[in-house]
């Protein structure tokens, strides 16, 4: 079965979710903008969420996690508890 690790920032909306995406792409820490900016408790930690397997996560958050390139910021994914950048950081 396959498993990965990621890491996310929860925003409100999908404007903040893009500004923060900006501040990455230019060179900001994505570790220190989830601890600024997440409204998760996983923010305290940089974003990360652990290793997890298909299903244990939102629908939205599973199909970007299992199928979209690993190392690569992904986002604004919308889920209903609000917009996420999601950065897979290992898949197997």
């Amino acid at each position: 079965m396959a498993r990965a690790t990621a890491r996310h920032i929860l925003v409100p909306t999908e404007e903040k979710c893009l500004e923060l995406k900006a501040q990455i792409a230019s060179g900001a820490s994505f570790e220190d903008l989830a601890k600024q900016h997440s409204t998760c408790p996983s923010g305290k930690n940089g974003g990360a969420l652990g290793e997890f397997g298909p299903g244990q996560m939102v629908k939205e958050f599973d199909t970007v996690v299992f199928n979209e390139a690993v190392g690569e910021v992904h986002g604004p994914v919308k889920t209903q508890f609000g917009y996420h950048l999601l950065e897979v950081t290992s898949r197997s």
